[in-house]
């Protein structure tokens, strides 16, 4: 260990992606001893699909720092990547994973691949946390930045089939189980959902050579939003494009603090939610099946494939199965799942619908424990889902925790 891990109390921060990297960035900026501890950009890497293109814009994807050429330009320079700059360029999931990798490695290399095995309250004030390399070490604050993991959403219904739970090699899966869709060439899929997720899956299933067909709640679930040249002229722009709404919520997301918690999780849940990028609606139509308007009332195995009994619309229930189904149906945030925290921390914390209550510098109601990124949105809104939300989240919190 350093001398100055020894002689001085760091701010751990707990995870390697946008987020993780963005606030350890700010922090070191202010002169914060820092240990960011994980395997960087692993979500990116190993829990999305290859050919998957994000579809945030260039300028909605770059990873926040407060010192110059680490932006989404600078890689592509670096690097000699194709310049992702414009509106109309589309971003391969496989370059944003090496440009945060590319992120990490300029500013990061101590970055420590190991995961917290347990973040505790300390007797003498601060964490004591634990490592899966068998080290155990003090902290005098901690920043929860880890992203999607363990928060996968699986409808009651379709868990119920499954007793051992979701498998990429199972009859049921989550879209976050995957990343090559190849081996479904030839087989029957029914995918669940209707945001981004669902429908490029499906996209690449189906251009692999499955069959597809997309399950979707909501009648008119399927939807795409518009291309750059369609969007209004006269409202103010922002990362997720041209509107009123998409400009506060980006700009002024401390505002969101204020509003009821209803109408927190309201438009954490609907603005920006559910809607295919607008490039994939050639890609989709006349290649995916759809069924919507109907809900999964019951599910169960048939002779080792997964059989969905659907309700809904003017007719009967209906019943559709499949090879494989695969739920593409988002993320909970859920303390309860974050096993690392201590049962005293977790304790302490206050939450709302299971996502922890910040204050301006995303600090919890435990003093010194910090959250960004997803674990934020339902305090600071829509925009903590997305890496430009590292914009607004990280030097807020790299000064809250400077100043403490």
């Amino acid at each position: 260990m350093s001398a100055a891990r020894t002689t001085t109390s760091p701010v751990a921060v707990i995870g390697a992606g946008p987020f993780g990297l963005s606030a350890a960035a700010h922090l070191r900026a202010r002169g914060v001893p820092v240990r960011i501890f994980g395997s960087p950009m692993v979500s990116w890497r190993e829990h999305m699909p290859a050919g998957m293109l994000l579809k945030s814009t260039p300028a909605a994807s770059v990873i926040d720092a407060p010192q110059r050429g680490h932006g989404l330009l600078d890689f592509c320079a670096d690097t000699g990547t194709r310049r992702l700059e414009s509106e109309w360029d589309l971003i391969p999931v496989e370059d944003f994973a090496a440009y945060g990798q590319w992120f990490a490695a300029k500013l990061f290399p101590d970055l420590e691949r190991v995961g917290v095995v347990s973040v505790d309250r300390a007797p003498g004030g601060g964490f004591a946390l634990k490592l899966d390399s068998g080290e155990s070490f003090g902290a005098r604050a901690v920043v929860v930045a880890t992203g999607l993991t363990g928060l996968a959403r699986m409808p009651r219904e379709l868990a119920e089939a499954i007793p051992d739970g979701p498998s990429a090699a199972g009859p049921v899966s989550h879209a976050a189980q995957h990343r090559d869709l190849s081996g479904f060439a030839g087989r029957e899929v029914l995918v669940v959902g209707a945001g981004q997720s669902a429908l490029e899956n499906a996209v690449l299933m189906a251009e692999a050579g499955a069959s597809v067909r997309v399950v979707a709640r909501r009648a008119g679930a399927v939807g795409f939003g518009v291309p750059p040249d369609g969007q209004p002229r006269f409202s103010p722009g922002s990362p997720f494009g041209r509107a009123w709404s998409l400009y506060a919520l980006s700009n002024h997301a401390t505002h969101v603090r204020h509003l009821p918690a209803a109408a927190r999780h309201y438009l954490v849940r609907n603005v920006l939610g559910p809607l295919g990028a607008w490039w994939l609606r050639e890609r989709f139509t006349g290649r995916v099946a759809v069924s919507d308007g109907r809900r999964i009332v019951r599910a169960r195995m048939e002779g080792g494939r997964p059989v969905l009994t659907l309700s809904g619309g003017a007719g009967p229930e209906r019943e559709l199965s499949a090879d494989h189904v695969m739920a593409a149906t988002g993320y909970r945030m859920d303390v309860a799942a974050l096993d690392f925290l201590g049962h005293g921390v977790r304790a302490r914390l206050l939450t709302s619908r299971g996502a922890p209550v910040l204050d301006a510098g995303y600090q919890s109601s435990v003093r010194g424990l910090y959250f960004t990124g997803l674990p934020a949105a339902a305090s600071f809104g829509p925009v903590m889902r997305f890496v430009c939300g590292t914009t607004y989240a990280s030097p807020r919190l790299a000064a809250s925790i400077a100043t403490a």
